[in-house]
């Protein structure tokens, strides 16, 4: 009897205790972090999909019909400007360029025969342009024959990456076929397309004439070593999609950049007096983003909110809030809407830099 009234007191003893570990850890519990949103200018990076194009590039075409003779070069090998690349069998031509420079040997004998008798007003005036006329059509045939042959040998007009050989060695070219391409990839074109209010916020927030970084982030998420500068904007905007196209030059000096990549354009946008708030103070609801609001009374309520961008940690707000509310930054799961709570108020600025220190470790 006396050990089972020895086993009640224990059980009652311990009860006690749980309940005031349970009471004191309730109380830790209901002390909640509120902060307010800061409003300050900001720039940041919006993300866009790119296309990666060589600044110029061409097709390398047949001038003349004829086979293949020889192929000079290879696949993605850089050339230099005025290389031989690929040459036609110039047999032919060159047997009309022999045959053009005989009537021209010819006319010019005649010619000075000619001339030399006008001289002696044995033959007239009129007869000595004849000839001379003869003279000037031989040696018009003979550059025509000339630049024939010329076209037998195709080279590079200016120094280059070589693209696929769409023909093989001995291939019977038409005039006009496609050998390969020719890319100069020195400099890289970036395409990508806008929208409209990112293409206001990017005009209203830049410096007429000042050029603007653009960062380009390659498929493997890392940054290009060379920064960007935006060249040009299209003359309208596309009415199926609302966009606009940019295009940035890229410096491709170590040749990294290929025509046809993708990427992803950084466009820088300055907003003025941009509303922030911590992205974990932030819930959804059917797509639709809410934050709990500190009434004067204690009470928290559900507000919601549109947002714009998002930075790391931050949403930049558009509607919904004010720089004077207070909003619940942690335990939105463990109140409910209009809970009466118990808070601390940390500044915004200490709270992003707690985040950032977890983040960096």
């Amino acid at each position: 009897m006396k050990l089972h009234s020895v086993f009640i007191i224990l059980m009652s003893v311990s009860l006690c205790v749980a309940c005031h570990q349970e009471k004191h850890e309730e109380k830790i519990e209901s002390t909640f972090i509120v902060t307010s949103p800061i409003q300050q200018d900001i720039e940041i990076f919006k993300n866009y999909v790119c296309q990666i194009h060589s600044s110029q590039r061409i097709e390398l075409r047949a001038l003349e019909k004829g086979y293949l003779q020889k192929i000079y070069v290879d696949e993605g090998k850089p050339v230099k400007k005025g290389q031989i690349l690929f040459q036609i069998v110039p047999t032919v031509y060159q047997a009309e360029v022999q045959k053009a420079r005989a009537e021209v040997d010819f006319a010019s004998i005649e010619l000075a025969n000619t001339k030399s008798l006008a001289d002696s007003s044995i033959v007239s005036s009129t007869e000595l342009a004849l000839i001379k006329a003869k003279k000037d059509k031989a040696d018009a045939d003979l550059a025509l024959a000339e630049a024939r042959l010329a076209f037998t040998e195709i080279r590079a007009p200016f120094d280059g990456m070589m693209g696929r050989l769409e023909v093989r060695l001995g291939s019977l070219l038409d005039e006009g076929e496609l050998l390969s391409t020719l890319s100069d990839n020195s400099k890289m074109w970036v395409y990508f397309n806008v929208g409209e209010v990112e293409y206001l916020d990017y005009i209203t927030g830049a410096q007429k004439d000042e050029p603007r970084a653009i960062k380009l982030e390659l498929a493997n998420k890392k940054l290009f070593s060379h920064t960007g500068v935006l060249e040009t904007i299209q003359a309208d905007f596309n009415q199926e999609n609302g966009n606009i196209a940019f295009r940035a030059a890229f410096p491709n000096s170590d040749g990294i950049l290929r025509h046809g990549e993708t990427g992803l354009a950084q466009l820088p946008l300055k907003i003025s007096g941009a509303l922030l708030i911590p992205q974990k103070a932030t819930f959804e609801i059917l797509d639709k983003k809410y934050v709990y609001v500190v009434a004067e009374d204690n009470t928290i309520q559900a507000r919601e909110i549109s947002t714009s961008y998002e930075m790391p940690h931050v949403f930049v707000v558009t509607e919904g809030l004010s720089s004077k509310d207070k909003i619940l930054v942690d335990g939105l799961r463990k109140v409910k809407n209009n809970q009466k709570i118990k808070y601390d108020f940390v500044d915004q600025h200490k709270v992003l830099a707690e985040l950032d220190q977890l983040r960096a470790e």
